[in-house]
């Protein structure tokens, strides 16, 4: 069997995810071989397998950091909240069902046998489990059937680092009384605490450490400094999303931030584009002036069209698109940009039909069945407006969706699929307006191909009369190798790596287990 270590947080978004990655980074620096683990996963960005199989992303970049391929058995339940009271829920990548609140609640001891099987597998195979929490473990009202804090802890008898997020604020108090609202066996398992994402003079922070570390009699293992690394986040809780134009960045990108946005990592690439200002329009606010509006993925498309046209941003980009502005759909944005949406069974809910932004001649009637695919294909030749010349470009990514759409007048289709999950196919997928400026597809993942997404850009810049381009970034893939390494170094230095490793029983540095 081998060792383990979890990461817990005293609130949700206070770095868990992150932190874990740093350690799997850090443990294959030093010759172990680590694998991530979370038991259970509630978010709305979400990746497909080599095999099809759907898991969180958290774990997808922790596995890279790791040096691994994704695989769903780092993450074998995930939740994807669809309302305010219901989540999709997945086990080990496959649909199960959904189910409210108390539903699963009840349903959750059904599941520790299992969590305790595929952690016992991973355990067999690796040098180290690095195992992530979810929201707090102080959820005293959860505690009974606990299966992913310290309910997964017992089940994998790891040692708990307990991580507060001090650019809240108030992070003494959350640090103790999440201490304070443990069991006495669950404090026994907690042997430090970090206090993340600290801006200034740590020397002002070290008398308030000194007493918390007398109230809690828990080491402060490390103090991580807020640090912009160009990484995923686990959920839509980032601080990051800001709706700011740039006037040093001649390329405005403005993203429609849904409220059941999915997949927001679908952008991550531009922003390591010297040239692009990425933004996200939020609840409240105008698209105003813009070179490309992106309407991203959603858990439940209508009521994000019904939040469109509700809040006005519908007519924004009706505006845009008559005045020659790029627009695209990834998935359910591409759904909206339809004529029709039609659900006769009820997958999202009880509207069984409404009208799309119709700015696309399709149509999109949702089924039972999900669709969870990697997909390789190639842009089609002689597309009209900002594709014309990127016909032919290669381009990869993946599906995720239980509508099909289909054509109900003129328009091009964008893609040609060539492969999928590993197998030969040919078939056309996305759409494309007669004016070559409203673009849509269900290929998540489109704008991290380097080659293409430039060519992409620098046609903008020639709309804007200014010359092409090179990009400085090769690859998604190798760009997020040196952040990984970015962010271990960081993790690494603030920490007091040598307590690390002996609350792991093992030597520094060493793979001795």
């Amino acid at each position: 069997m081998s060792k383990c270590i979890m990461f817990q947080g005293t609130c949700s978004d206070a770095g868990k995810s992150l932190i874990t990655a740093a350690f799997c980074r850090i443990f294959k620096q030093d010759g172990l071989k680590p694998i991530p683990f979370k038991s259970q996963n509630m978010a709305l960005n979400s990746y497909i397998t080599d095999e099809g199989l759907e898991m969180g992303r958290a774990q997808v970049f922790q596995a890279e950091a790791a040096g691994m391929k994704p695989q769903v058995c780092m993450n074998p339940i995930l939740l994807k909240p669809s309302s305010d009271r219901k989540s999709q829920v997945i086990i080990n990548g496959k649909v199960y069902k959904n189910m409210n609140a108390r539903e699963y609640h009840e349903f959750k001891p059904e599941l520790a046998g299992m969590i305790r099987e595929i952690y016992e597998d991973i355990s067999s195979k690796h040098d180290v489990v690095v195992i992530e929490g979810a929201g707090s473990p102080a959820e005293i009202n959860l505690r009974d059937k606990d299966i992913v804090n310290m309910g997964m802890a017992e089940i994998a008898d790891a040692p708990v680092i307990l991580i507060g997020d001090i650019d809240r604020g108030g992070v003494f108090a959350s640090l103790a009384g999440t201490i304070m609202l443990l069991t006495e066996e669950e404090r026994k398992r907690v042997k430090g605490v970090i206090i993340n994402k600290f801006r200034g003079d740590k020397t002002i922070l070290e008398p308030g450490i000194k007493m918390l570390e007398d109230i809690i009699k828990i080491p402060v293992l490390g103090v991580i400094p807020y640090t912009y690394l160009k990484l995923e986040d686990e959920d839509s809780l980032s601080s990051s999303f800001n709706n700011k134009r740039s006037k040093s960045k001649p390329i405005d990108i403005a993203v429609i931030y849904l409220p059941h946005i999915s997949n927001f990592t679908d952008f991550n690439m531009f922003e390591t584009q010297e040239d692009v200002n990425l933004r996200y329009v939020r609840r409240g606010e105008s698209i105003g002036e813009t070179d490309m509006v992106i309407i991203p993925g959603s858990k439940n498309t209508i009521a994000d069209l019904m939040y469109l046209k509700e809040s006005g941003l519908d007519i924004e980009i009706h505006k845009l698109q008559k005045e020659g502005k790029l627009i695209w759909g990834v998935c359910g944005g591409y759904q909206m940009l339809g004529q029709k949406i039609y659900d006769p069974e009820g997958v999202e809910g009880e509207y069984k039909e409404c009208y799309g932004l119709g700015l696309l001649n399709m149509e999109t009637t949702f089924a039972e069945e999900k669709v969870t695919t990697q997909v390789i294909g190639k842009i089609n030749e002689n597309l009209p407006g900002f594709l014309k010349e990127l016909g032919g470009k290669a381009v990869k990514g993946y599906e995720i969706h239980m509508g099909v759409s289909k054509k109900t007048g003129p328009c091009q289709e964008l893609l040609t699929i060539e492969n999928s999950l590993g197998e030969t196919v040919n078939y056309l997928e996305g759409c494309i307006n007669e004016e070559g400026n409203v673009i849509g597809s269900y290929m998540h993942g489109i704008f991290d191909e380097a080659e293409f997404l430039r060519g992409l850009l620098n046609i903008i810049r020639r709309e804007k009369n200014l010359e092409d381009v090179q990009s400085e970034v090769g690859s998604y893939a190798e760009f997020k190798e040196g952040e990984y390494d970015k962010l271990a170094a960081v993790v690494r230095e603030n920490m007091d790596m040598a307590a690390v490793y002996e609350i792991l029983g093992l030597k520094e540095n060493s793979n001795a287990i």
